[in-house]
Formats: structure tokens, C-alpha cells, sequence
């Protein structure tokens, strides 16, 4: 792997475990195994290379996530198959967690993949949820844009719960609510 992949697989992997804040530059050399000159001559500096890594997340969250929500089965077993996927849940997502970070959030070109990220997933979800509304496997009353928001919600806060719980059941219950509340068969 080259120096500037280096660089960048390290910064995805600080600001995943650590957020943007508690990531510095030297920690980023250091997990990179690169030197001050390296980064520099790659990256204008953080900010660049945290894009750079951040755009990088955003893609290949985009790309697997895109590829469950577009495969095989109905609607609600194709939002049941992302949901019910396997994941880092004491993690956190590596998307959501940057919205917690307040330099990300105060700084347009961190934040704008973050947000357009969780608008595609939620319009995503729209459309399978509109989707299985037309079909007759939902119930007609959902309105398919406030479901997408209260399943990424849903989602997002499952994460929330099993960290303050240290506890990865409690993201499972929060997933299992929502998809028993769209109607999906529990998986027990």
C-alpha cells in the first residue's frame, strides 16, 4: 500500500474509533507509518486528508449498503436484510458517528458527505418504502419519507443505545422495534 493510501486508511480508521477532534495529525503518521513531509506532500493538511477518507467511507458504505437494498426479495426483506446485517454496533457507524463531532458539523466540506450519505440511505429506503406501500406489503398509511427518516433514526439511535448500555443486544432491540413495526417477522 502506498504512503498516501496509508494516510488515508489510518484517518478512516482514527475517525471511526476516535472522531475528527482526537485525531491529530501525528496520530494519523504514526498509524501510517509515514512521516510530517509525506502527509504534507500528499494532503494540504487534516481537513483535506479527513475528506479524502471521509468521501472514501461514504462510497463504499454506498456501494454495500446500495447492493443490499437493491438485491433480491420484497421490499421489506431487502430493508430487513440491511437492517439485520452484520455490523461493528459497539463501533458505531462510521458516517453517523462524524455527526457528534462538532468540528465536522461546523465545517462545510467534512459535513456535505456526511449529509448527502444519510440523505441517498434515507431517499433509499423512501423508495423501497414506497415500493412495498404499492405493492400492498406495507401498510398504505406510511408515508414512505417519515419511515425512511424514523428507520435511519432508528438506526442511528440503536448505535447510540448499545454504547451507553456496552451492550450490542440493545442496537438488535431497537432494529427488531422498527422492523416489527413495518410488519417483518422476528427472527428469534
Amino acid at each position: 500500500m502506498s504512503t498516501r493510501e496509508r494516510l488515508i486508511e489510518s484517518t478512516r480508521t482514527l475517525l471511526w474509533e476516535r472522531g475528527y477532534v482526537a485525531t491529530s495529525p501525528k496520530t494519523i503518521q504514526q498509524l501510517a507509518d509515514a512521516g510530517q513531509g509525506s502527509m504534507y506532500h500528499h494532503f494540504s493538511g487534516k481537513e483535506e486528508l479527513a475528506r479524502v477518507a471521509i468521501d472514501r467511507t461514504a462510497e463504499e458504505m454506498r456501494a454495500s449498503v446500495g447492493a443490499l437494498l437493491s438485491g433480491p426479495g420484497t421490499p421489506l426483506e431487502r430493508i430487513s436484510t440491511y437492517l439485520r446485517r452484520e455490523r461493528e454496533v459497539m463501533k458505531g457507524c462510521p458516517i453517523g458517528r462524524l455527526t457528534q463531532d462538532p468540528d465536522v458539523m461546523a465545517t462545510p466540506m467534512l459535513v456535505a458527505p456526511v449529509a448527502e450519505t444519510l440523505n441517498w440511505l434515507r431517499e433509499r429506503l423512501a423508495a423501497l418504502v414506497a415500493e412495498g406501500v404499492a405493492d400492498g406489503e406495507l401498510n398504505p398509511a406510511l408515508d414512505p419519507v417519515t419511515t425512511a427518516a424514523a428507520i435511519v433514526a432508528t438506526l442511528q439511535g440503536g448505535y447510540v443505545l448499545a454504547r451507553a448500555a456496552n451492550d450490542p443486544q440493545a442496537f438488535q432491540q431497537a432494529i427488531e422495534g422498527v422492523l416489527a413495526l413495518l410488519g417483518a417477522p422476528s427472527v428469534r
